[in-house]
């Protein structure tokens, strides 16, 4: 597919702006169509679910239906914004009494036929590995780094149906493809306590900084994530004073692929990623001397 529908979301409107910018410059570079849905709506992440059922599915189902005559795949970069909408989806092609109420809230009739897909999926799957090799100009080689997906992308699996659940490979790919080294470990899927952030900040200083030890132990110097709010939570509640850089991954591509915007991306960032990436400009540089 050539072309996408495209629903930012409010994070990446507000606090995930540099998100938004490099998902528009990858898709920009890599020649492929990405429309903005126009008039779309909050799709109730992350608390709606947990005060009005219906209205979590209100919310997002009015977005597919804005999104079902213009034919394209809608594609979220957001992962807790990816869970809602295909929840939405699942209760409409699943559930006939639920899609009946729906459509009746929503007023509209309820075809199926576009997917809702996450971004890592879109980019890796739906464009290609090997489309993004060939774009790379400037390769990562050097940079070592966890991919990390959080809950939303892959869970519940029945709803999500991302690629692997339990151990999801995609990351780890895409890092390769721009030659940096993905590093393995076992918390890919463990929760960051972004839900908490607010209401139970120790706890989720704790799952944040768990996380970091571990990517350490690993051998990482970076975390690459795809969900906003996992983002900033792990750059927001590290402690100490060996903290890891959060990328998004769509940055590392920009990032690889030469775009003169990347270096304006790098200020958005709590923890700022330039000391790191200028080591691995320096070490480039020695081994081409």
């Amino acid at each position: 597919m050539s072309a996408y529908t495209y629903y930012p979301g409010c994070s990446l409107e507000s606090t995930a702006c540099e998100y938004d910018a490099s998902v528009r410059a990858v898709f920009n570079a890599l020649g492929v169509e990405l429309h903005e849905l126009e008039e779309w709506n909050c799709c109730g992440a992350s608390s709606a679910h947990s005060l009005n059922p219906v209205l979590a599915l209100a919310l997002p189902a009015r977005n597919l239906a804005l999104a079902q005559p213009l034919g394209h795949d809608l594609v979220m970069p957001c992962a807790a914004c990816f869970n809602r909408h295909k929840s939405a989806d699942h209760a409409l092609r699943h559930d006939p009494q639920r899609r009946k109420e729906l459509e009746d809230i929503v007023g509209f009739n309820y075809q199926g036929n576009i997917a809702v897909r996450p971004l890592l999926e879109v980019l890796t799957i739906g464009v290609g590995l090997q489309r993004i090799r060939e774009r790379v100009k400037q390769p990562l080689a050097g940079l070592k780094a966890v991919g990390y997906y959080g809950c939303l992308l892959v869970r519940p699996p029945q709803v999500t149906q991302f690629e692997n659940p339990e151990n999801p490979r995609l990351m780890n790919q895409l890092l390769q493809a721009l030659d940096a080294e993905a590093v393995e470990w076992s918390y890919a899927t463990e929760c960051c306590g972004g839900g908490l952030s607010l209401t139970k900040s120790n706890v989720a200083a704790r799952l944040v900084n768990r996380l970091a030890e571990r990517a350490r132990e690993a051998g990482a110097a970076a975390i690459v994530t795809s969900c906003p709010l996992c983002q900033i939570n792990l750059e927001m509640r590290q402690s100490g004073t060996q903290k890891l850089p959060v990328f998004y991954f769509t940055e590392l591509m920009g990032l690889a692929f030469g775009l003169p915007e990347a270096e304006s991306w790098w200020s958005k960032h709590l923890i700022n990623p330039r000391p790191l990436l200028a080591e691995l400009h320096s070490s480039r540089l020695a081994a081409a001397a």
